[in-house]
């Protein structure tokens, strides 16, 4: 079996075709998918998802949603890489505690 690029998900919901809405707001929930990647593979920008997930979710999930997802710097590929940068530069410099 050929191994995939994606990451696994270790929930029991399996990715819906690529051509769905439901792959979009799976897509949006994953914390490994970047909006870029959504853009990429299906033509929303980061404010069509907004909308989308407004329109789709409850409004105490959208909350949820939209607080995890300002809040991880992987949903943003150039934030995901800076913060990258800086963790890098900190174990070269011995700054990093664990």
């Amino acid at each position: 079996m050929k191994k995939s690029l994606r990451p696994v998900t270790k929930t029991r919901n399996i990715e819906p075709n690529i051509s769905s809405l439901d792959w979009v707001i799976w897509a949006a929930w994953a914390d490994r998918v970047t909006f870029e990647e959504i853009k990429e593979k299906s033509g929303f920008s980061e404010k069509e998802v907004i909308k989308l997930m407004r329109k789709s979710l409850k409004p105490s999930s959208f909350k949820l949603w939209r607080k995890r997802a300002t809040s991880k710097s992987i949903k943003h590929r150039k934030k995901f890489q800076n913060n990258r940068k800086k963790i890098r530069e900190k174990f070269k410099r011995n700054d990093y505690k664990i």
